[in-house]
């Protein structure tokens, strides 16, 4: 097998370990009633995840710096299928968080080591290339994983999604073993070398737009098969059929975004984009009270959503080009700090209200992004930053 086989590999099996991730917002109602919570308490096992994620992978890594890259993806794969049986075997809404963090580590560990091992496997000139193909793997755990994983839901017993899931893993393991060489490990960044570039008023001021970017659209998100169930009235097979549609959307939004921030610059692509966002949530709110009008928006918000995603990483790497892998490792912390955040606010509004306060509080905290994106931009230099964003 070539070296891009190989890498095409890596993006397959993180769009395994990524589904284990994103299918719990299309299957979160089924969730709640087989442990028999509500379904504000059962998105707090999205916020569980996402801090595990956020704060144990980076910390595994660190910790394992002598392991090979192959070692690293075999170890991250085996807390894959042990989450897995937990999630299968162990009965309790609290075993089930456990299983939530062992599974955040996994995927967590597997997508770090997977980038890496990419990008070693392709030349020189064709890293980034490699990067971003592994990369798709998460897109398509939305676009296809999430809306498979309603269907099985519905039609079976949502623990199946886990049992594939924990027999996908294993299987990659001898995968892993046959087809991924034994590459090292670079030098290990001190945690607190990465924090030190939070001292930095503009890269502080685009994670800020990136921490509110992601709590608006995550607290949607997280409460977006019951939102769906209750606004618009769908049945749960429509529901599926709407989040494949939002996930064709997200792969969109994904390219355009790239595009156009290449094209008009980023300042224009991402302000435009959350703006374009607000109004998505906005229109959701208000006059989505039918499945045709419904998905129509559902796509509308999640192509500007993820159009905001490529403009947001660039300019980090901007920001700091001698340090762009930190600054991504930064962005990836803030992307899940804002998903845990946001699955605790929804929780409460969901709890206190009801899951209609959603897409009003996603409204407000993308907006609060978009402040912070036009006055970061107004302070920098758009000269100078359109012709960079011109030549990359």
């Amino acid at each position: 097998m070539n070296n891009t086989w190989k890498i095409y590999l890596l993006a397959v099996i993180t769009f395994m370990v990524s589904t284990s991730e994103y299918v719990i917002a299309g299957i979160l109602d089924k969730v709640a009633a087989s442990n028999q919570v509500s379904v504000s308490v059962a998105g707090q096992l999205i916020t569980v995840f996402a801090v595990a994620n956020a704060v144990g992978s980076p910390l595994v890594v660190m910790a394992t710096t002598k392991m090979n890259q192959r070692k690293l993806m075999m170890l991250s794969l085996a807390l894959m299928v042990f989450g897995s049986v937990m999630t299968i075997s162990l009965p309790g809404f609290g075993f089930l968080i456990v299983s939530r963090i062992i599974l955040a580590l996994g995927s967590g560990v597997f997508a770090i080591a997977a980038k890496t091992a990419a990008a070693k496997l392709a030349p020189p000139e064709k890293q980034a290339g490699a990067i971003g193909t592994v990369i798709l793997g998460f897109s398509a755990a939305i676009i296809i994983g999430v809306p498979i994983g309603r269907v099985v839901a519905l039609l079976y017993n949502w623990k199946l999604i886990f049992v594939g899931i924990g027999v996908l893993s294993l299987l990659a393991i001898f995968i892993i073993i046959r087809t991924i060489p034994a590459t090292n490990n670079g030098v290990a960044v001190p945690l607190g070398k990465q924090l030190s570039y939070l001292k930095n008023p503009n890269i502080l001021m685009v994670l800020g737009v990136t921490f509110f970017w992601q709590l608006g659209y995550g607290v949607m998100y997280s409460y977006i098969a019951p939102f769906l169930l209750t606004v618009t009235s769908m049945t749960g097979h429509e529901v599926s059929v709407a989040l494949f549609c939002f996930g064709i959307a997200t792969l969109i939004g994904s390219m355009i975004g790239g595009f156009m921030t290449d094209r008009i610059g980023n300042p224009r692509t991402l302000v435009g984009g959350l703006i374009l966002h607000v109004i998505a949530l906005v229109l959701l709110s208000t006059i989505a009270s039918s499945t045709f009008v419904a998905i129509p928006l559902l796509m509308l918000w999640s192509f500007s959503a993820w159009s905001s995603g490529p403009g947001m990483q660039y300019n980090l790497v901007w920001l700091a080009p001698e340090a762009s892998g930190i600054m991504l490792s930064l962005y990836g912390s803030f992307i899940q700090l804002g998903i845990a955040v946001a699955a605790g606010i929804g929780g409460i509004a969901v709890r206190s209200t009801s899951v209609h306060a959603v897409s009003w509080i996603g409204a407000l905290s993308v907006a609060i992004a978009a402040i912070i994106a036009a006055v970061s931009f107004s302070l920098s230099r758009p000269t100078k930053y359109e012709k960079a964003s011109l030549q990359e």
